[in-house]
């Protein structure tokens, strides 16, 4: 039992001391024993090192397998075939990570490496770039032995590449600023300019997360001039820069005409004094509102000069408002007006009707002309008309005769009525002429027109007696 344990110690003492061994950095004393390629001549040129390369790329990819950097292996084959291989002499004590070599004709590799010859090595040196590494290989030039010598960050040229999109945009419109397509960078600084050149901000993005987006509140031009860093911090040179022009919207101007408006008159409003400062307008949106804001009213027009005539119907307090949008979709104002329409206050009138003449009560036809003067609209009105009566029998006893009245009317919607004087010529060769007392009631049909009763007492005069000289009057009133 006591023997057991012994060799089990003894076992794991060997164990250890050969890790040690060969975790021990190993000395390269001489070199061309063991070669990775067959080389004629004492010192190949560079060129002949490329064709044995591309002779033995079978062998090599086994050898970057068995090192654990098979995915280094293309862009190894790619990099050397157009690269110029530099040669140097590395240094007593240079160390290298692993190296290929060939014995008894197998491609084998030795990691951790130091040069302990005599003299300094002489090597063609080359570099091979790979997701941003830069990765130093040597061949010594008395063999075809590659070495892989270290891995560091490459340095690389950064490349600064801006797309602004839209080139073109209206006031608070999102602009995205994409530097995707930089490349080999660490970070990118973006400074934004106005048109005088005044830096307004700065950004910095990474290629995690290489877009931004913004927006101006003013129009004009603005500037993104970018630098791109590498992991070194080199600025990039390339010519990098993009712009936005932001629109300058439209402004409007509306007038509305006549000062004076009254109902069933047409307005004009005009919007053609509207400009688009750097563009062209497009279309201009009318609309009329009453007194509590309910659209009343509303047009769209495309074609200069932007005048709209409306007739207005009813009176009341309205406001106009208008808005013009440009050539880029961007919309002004809006631009209002307040305006009144009052109530027409004086009309022409037109009647006309029958009647009846006391006597026998004789049928005549009657016509007359005149104005109606609303003093206080929709309340009181002075109407004051004249014309005449002509008979609708035959003979020589009635004949035609004159009338007028002036007469003031209340009006309770639909109807009226009112009292006043009038006068009338005699309509018999035996009766006077004078004045009379005329009373009348009538009921509103529609807006202008009117059917009305009116009554005429004479007021003295000889031979013009109440009972004898009354007439009636049945008749259409026609108001304009």
């Amino acid at each position: 039992m006591k023997a057991k344990r012994v060799l089990i110690l003894f076992t794991l003492m060997l164990f250890l001391i050969s890790s040690l061994t060969m975790a021990e950095t190993k000395k390269l004393e001489q070199i061309g024993r063991y070669t990775f390629v067959r080389i004629k001549g004492e010192v190949p040129t560079q060129e002949v090192m490329k064709i044995l390369l591309e002779k033995y790329k079978g062998d090599i990819k086994y050898g970057f397998d068995l090192a654990g950097y098979g995915d280094l292996y293309f862009a190894f084959l790619d990099q050397i075939e157009n690269q110029s291989f530099e040669e140097a002499e590395l240094p007593i004590g240079q160390k290298f990570m692993w190296m290929l070599f060939r014995s008894h004709g197998k491609v084998k590799i030795v990691e951790d490496l130091e040069w302990a010859g005599k003299e300094p090595l002489p090597v063609f040196v080359f570099n091979v770039v790979k997701d941003h590494k830069n990765y130093m290989f040597i061949m010594p030039k008395p063999c075809g032995n590659i070495s892989l010598v270290s891995v560091e960050r490459a340095r690389e040229v950064p490349i600064c590449d801006i797309v602004v999109d839209p080139e073109k945009a209206n006031i608070n419109d999102p602009i995205t600023v994409d530097m995707s397509g930089s490349k080999n960078a660490e970070k990118m600084v973006i400074e934004v300019y106005n048109e005088e050149g005044r830096k307004l901000s700065t950004q910095t993005l990474t290629m995690d997360n290489p877009k931004w987006q913004t927006k101006f509140s003013e129009p004009g031009k603005y500037d993104f001039k970018p630098v791109v860093y590498n992991y070194y911090d080199e600025a990039s040179s390339n010519p990098c820069e993009a712009s936005v022009y932001i629109n300058n919207p439209p402004t409007c101007m509306l007038t509305v005409m006549p000062d004076m408006i009254k109902e069933g008159e047409m307005i004009t409003l005009d919007a053609s004094g509207s400009q688009d400062p750097d563009g062209t307008l497009e279309k201009a949106v009318f609309e009329i509102s009453d007194e509590v804001g309910n659209v009343i009213a509303e047009k769209t027009m495309t074609t200069k000069p932007y005048i709209w005539e409306y007739t207005v119907e009813e009176a009341g307090m309205y406001s106009a408002t208008v808005a013009v949008y440009d050539d880029f979709g961007a919309v002004s104002g809006p631009c209002d007006a307040q305006f009144e329409v009052k109530k027409q206050q004086f009309f022409f009138l037109v009647e006309a009707g029958g009647l009846i003449a006391r006597g026998t009560y004789t049928g005549y036809a009657f016509g007359r002309l005149g104005f109606m003067y609303q003093f206080v609209p929709e309340q009181f009105s002075f109407v004051l008309s004249g014309g005449g009566a002509y008979p609708l029998v035959s003979g020589d006893l009635w004949k035609p005769f004159f009338m007028a009245n002036a007469v003031v009317n209340a009006h309770f919607s639909p109807a009226f009525i009112g009292a006043g004087l009038g006068y009338s010529t005699k309509e018999q060769d035996v009766r006077g002429s004078g004045l009379d007392l005329v009373g009348n009631f009538g009921l509103d049909v529609f807006s202008n027109g009117s059917i009305f009763f009116e009554g005429r007492l004479p007021l003295g005069g000889e031979n013009r007696e109440i009972s004898e000289t009354h007439k009636l009057l049945l008749g259409f009133r026609l108001t304009f």
